[in-house]
């Protein structure tokens, strides 16, 4: 993705989730990949409806996390210079929690940050107290980013495009503590579609287009095609590094019952033909958990004139 941003928030990408021990964009827990793809055979209704009911429980159990998406508390750029970090209003770097200040973050215009701690501020690295100038690493290159941290919360940094933004993750934040669930459609066994598998060769590129307008060239190996209530509908998925098939797709419920730019599915790779799309484990992106995380939305290919009445509905934050 071109992964400019005016406000780099927590970017829904392949580089900045390898780099905060989450799967690529490719997206998602590892957790939630192998729970999206687990085979759904033609199971007895009692049976498939047991099978969502787990893959929902632990959903809902990676939210709770203390590293998942609800730790996300702040988020914003870093400028070229001298900026104070700390919890203080009076900060360059204002911080949701942490001591007044924190300390001070360099950034040259060759963009290497060094961070130096203010004395008493208890800022660790590696379980150690941070002495002198240390230089903060991003995640450029697919390094991963230095943690600050602030007792169990933590403060990094990460490269979209020429822009440096800042990050802070809390794994007693807010918005965890206030998560009770998330509403989801009644479960229907007529929403796990079999659909017929039309490869692309070779695969085509697209550019998604993310929340806040950013860019990502992402390859589309080919189409699901399906029918409902009498009508032909097709999708197109985005190619995950392991054969995975990602689904960003909106409907007629979006900006209504469900989240507007999007909801996402995992499939797997298409056999003999077909290839399985459960609109039942359709789940919110991160952006629609979290202010501080960016997303991709649908393609407009993917936006479908038909209602799917199946898996998660918005969202509704308690918290921002």
């Amino acid at each position: 993705m071109a992964r400019v941003s005016p406000n780099p928030v927590a970017t829904y990408t392949r580089e900045s989730l390898r780099t905060e021990g989450i799967a690529p964009m490719r997206i998602m827990p590892l957790l939630l990949i192998a729970l999206a793809c687990a085979a759904t055979p033609a199971l007895a209704a009692d049976d498939y409806r047991q099978s969502i009911e787990a893959w929902q429980a632990k959903r809902d159990a990676s939210l709770r996390k203390p590293d998942g998406w609800f730790s996300y508390a702040g988020s914003g750029i870093v400028n070229l210079g001298r900026s104070t970090i700390g919890s203080a209003s009076d900060n360059t770097i204002v911080l949701p929690k942490g001591p007044p200040r924190l300390g001070t973050l360099t950034v040259n215009k060759a963009g290497v940050a060094k961070f130096r701690a203010e004395r008493g501020s208890g800022a660790t690295i590696d379980g150690k107290p941070v002495k002198g100038k240390v230089v903060l690493k991003d995640n450029i290159n697919d390094s991963t980013p230095t943690r600050v941290y602030v007792g169990d919360a933590w403060f990094y940094l990460v490269r979209m495009g020429d822009v440096i933004g800042w990050r802070f993750r809390d794994p007693d934040s807010p918005a965890l503590k206030a998560f009770t669930g998330i509403e989801r459609f009644p479960i229907d066994p007529s929403w796990r579609i079999e659909a017929d598998w039309q490869p692309y060769e070779p695969p085509h590129e697209i550019e998604l287009v993310t929340i806040i307008n950013t860019l990502e060239k992402a390859p589309v190996p080919g189409k699901a095609v399906f029918e409902r209530d009498g009508q032909r509908f097709e999708l197109e998925p985005v190619l995950e590094d392991d054969g995975t098939l990602f689904f960003i797709f909106a409907d007629q419920t979006s900006g209504k019952e469900t989240y507007g730019a999007a909801r996402f599915i995992y499939s797997q790779p298409a056999v003999d033909g077909k290839v399985v799309i459960d609109f039942n484990k359709a789940f919110n992106p991160p952006c629609a958990l979290s202010p501080h995380v960016v997303c991709p939305t649908a393609p407009a290919g993917n936006r479908l004139a038909l209602r799917i009445t199946a898996g998660e509905k918005v969202y509704h934050r308690p918290i921002d």
